[in-house]
């Protein structure tokens, strides 16, 4: 699928779809804990389905109702897949189970899209072994296809944790061994997203202690307990209209979006008022008005999914824009730094790539043929950048924006984008 998009200005007001991030650890959580739990608003997607198909396989049942989710889980006594464990193209998803997988007798294999089978998952395997499972790549490169077998009992690691979902996984796992755990952290990136996995421990009673995030003292032997959560609107997904909104002088209120959650991308709001935009913040909306921006330096590490988006916002901005300290950008669904320099230039964008960022000059972009790369946040990023380009730009791969935001494009419909699904 192509979308084909034309310079718009935009209007009104969106509601935000739910937290990818929020709702993979809620299934998660309801696999593992006793009874049935109730997940509310879930965000339902490519990426969400595959972790629902995950969980069955590991025992839940799952029932999906129209605003909700029931989850039956197992009480920490998964079952055995009886087939592969296939996460298309959720890395959420594969990083969490491969923590699940650690607590099953027995054996897992996982495997994924194109993409996925080219994530690296070395240091969790890793990991995994040293708290005495069993974890391998079948190709020796420590990325899937995985091979996992449990049961974990606890012990000492040390972790790299050059994603996030490194460290989630072992804190979702570790409290179900049967000893004591001991995560050491010489390297985090992303922390939101593990203060976010901190949260879900807290509300869920589990022991643990947490020494500034370079250490992880994890009891063992622990629970899980049934819940009833509400998931939050997503602010990655909130990006993109927000983005939307400041390139093209356009005024839009977001709602649905809750700045006491824990989710990093609300990071995103302080850059944009950095860069010029102005915003006021209400109670569960957000109003974005667009216009005059200007360049600055903006450190990346805890929110690496908005750079695609801010390059293009720095494409608009006056002077020269500097997305730094994001190198994990690089280990996404694509190379999203080397991804974005490419295609922007081809709409004529003065970029140039540096070994962990980007960095952007005022430009004026033009229409262009470009590719998605199959990868949900270049696509929509590229048809934002489409926005306030001179002509008509074409975006392959279109179809890759249900792997998280499935209403993408009537949302931005909604608000006045033109942008349209091109006739093949």
């Amino acid at each position: 699928m192509k979308f084909l998009v034309k310079p718009s200005k935009l209007h009104g007001a969106v509601n935000i779809p739910g937290s990818k991030s929020h709702t993979i650890r809620a299934l998660a959580f309801a696999l593992l804990a006793e009874g049935e739990s109730i997940i509310k608003h879930p965000l339902n997607s490519a990426d969400t389905r595959s972790c629902i198909d995950m969980v069955e396989r590991f025992g839940a049942e799952v029932c999906i109702e129209e605003n909700s989710w029931r989850v039956k889980g197992k009480g920490g006594e998964l079952d055995i897949p009886s087939d592969i464990v296939d996460i298309g193209n959720s890395g959420t998803s594969l990083y969490i189970g491969l923590g699940l997988a650690s607590l099953v007798k027995g054996f897992t294999v996982f495997t994924g899209d194109h993409q996925m089978r080219n994530r690296p998952a070395d240091a969790l395997l890793k990991s995994i072994t040293d708290l005495r499972g069993n974890a391998f790549s079948t190709r020796g490169n420590g990325k899937p296809p995985i091979i996992i077998k449990g049961k974990i009992r606890g012990g000492e690691t040390s972790i790299k944790a050059v994603t996030s979902q490194y460290l989630t996984s072992l804190l979702i796992a570790s409290p179900l061994a049967s000893d004591n755990t001991i995560i050491k952290v010489p390297l985090l990136n992303e922390m939101p997203y593990v203060v976010m996995t901190l949260g879900w421990l807290d509300k869920l009673g589990i022991k643990y202690a947490n020494k500034d995030f370079k250490e992880f003292h994890i009891t063992g032997n622990q629970g899980y307990m049934a819940f009833s959560e509400q998931i939050p609107a997503d602010f990655s997904s909130a990006t993109f209209p927000l983005v939307a909104a400041a390139i093209t002088g356009s005024e839009l209120i977001l709602k649905g979006l809750d700045f006491n959650d824990t989710q990093g991308d609300k990071e995103v709001i302080d850059i944009l008022k950095e860069m010029g935009a102005k915003i006021e913040i209400g109670d569960n909306f957000i109003r974005i008005d667009g216009g005059k921006l200007k360049g600055g330096t903006f450190d990346l590490n805890s929110i690496p999914d908005s750079l695609p988006a801010l390059a293009v916002a720095g494409c608009i901005a006056d002077g020269e824009t500097r997305l730094v300290n994001v190198p994990q950008a690089r280990l996404k669904e694509t190379d999203r730094i080397s991804v974005m320099n490419d295609e922007l230039k081809k709409m004529g964008a003065d970029v140039e790539e540096l070994d962990d960022g980007i960095i952007i000059k005022r430009c004026d972009l033009k229409g262009a043929k470009v590719d998605g790369h199959s990868d949900h946040r270049v696509v929509m990023s590229l048809s934002l950048a489409g926005l306030m380009a001179n002509g008509e730009t074409i975006i392959d791969t279109a179809e890759s924006v249900s792997i998280t935001f499935p209403n993408f494009l009537q949302l931005m419909k909604s608000i006045g984008s033109d942008i349209q699904i091109m006739e093949e």
